[in-house]
């Protein structure tokens, strides 16, 4: 008798599901005014990602902390730049918009035109590494922590370490839960919170156990001035300190060069 294999990107999208709606009953207050679930108007893009790259267990899983304006709020992609997306990991897919928008934040989906700067230097790297993403998604998989984006009435990002401590905790909860099944479905042998943030959240989440192992590497935000100085460099040296990649490697294309064409 021929053994089933597991359904691993079906029990992503049903842990995916329970987040989705687990967070969407939460409430929020001020200075959050607006909270985008990209779980829920880009589902299908989330989706498609999910069926055509998370198939097999990989090596290691890179965590996120939750979507950026201009990356996963637009693609439902993690770290979803959407020339990144578009062209190298070769996705696209209808994406509604949230029930309530903020005027500064459209959601105009796969038409939009700014570059979400995080997303374009991490995914640059990996394009730069890898010639086709299905020998980057072999091993490895990129997923965020986070579902959602808070955005304040100016519409500039709060970040989740910012909300107040109920409000924080009953995301965690839900957040923490859906890590532990992304684990259980994909078994990596390394979790690598991409910045702090996600490091410090995996590291709560799987406190005395002894897999997967975990590390960090710097977070690709320009708003870190050390990481606008050769973030990829950095990221490749951390993750060759951790024993995660090899160091003798060096990348044919700059990915934190300006042209959205580093994808």
């Amino acid at each position: 008798m021929t053994r089933r294999l597991p359904d691993i990107a079906g029990q992503l999208l049903e842990s995916a599901r329970r987040l989705r709606d687990a967070v969407n009953k939460l409430k929020f207050s001020a200075p959050v005014t607006h909270v985008y679930n990209p779980l829920d108007y880009a589902w299908e893009p989330f989706e498609l990602y999910v069926r055509r790259y998370a198939t097999t267990p990989k090596r290691v899983v890179f965590l996120g902390m939750n979507p950026g304006p201009f990356g996963m709020v637009q693609t439902g992609i993690p770290f979803g730049e959407v020339t990144a997306v578009s062209s190298w990991l070769r996705l696209s897919a209808a994406v509604g918009r949230p029930p309530v928008e903020h005027p500064r934040r459209p959601v105009t989906g796969f038409a939009c035109s700014r570059s979400e700067i995080s997303g374009r230097r991490l995914w640059g790297l990996f394009a730069s590494r890898f010639d086709h993403p299905r020998d980057f998604f072999a091993h490895h998989m990129v997923m965020n922590y986070c579902p959602l984006a808070f955005l304040e009435n100016t519409g500039r990002n709060r970040t989740p370490d910012k909300l107040p401590a109920r409000q924080r905790l009953a995301l965690f909860r839900a957040c923490d839960e859906h890590l532990l099944s992304i684990v259980t479905a994909l078994r990596p042998q390394w979790v690598i919170g991409i910045g702090d943030f996600a490091f410090q959240r995996a590291r709560q989440s799987f406190s005395g156990k002894e897999e997967p192992r975990l590390g960090q590497i710097l977070h690709p935000s320009p708003a870190s001035p050390l990481a606008n100085r050769g973030w990829a460099e950095i990221a490749i040296r951390q993750l060759a300190e951790l024993g995660v990649w090899e160091r003798a490697y060096k990348t044919s294309r700059d990915p934190d060069a300006s042209s959205p064409d580093c994808c």
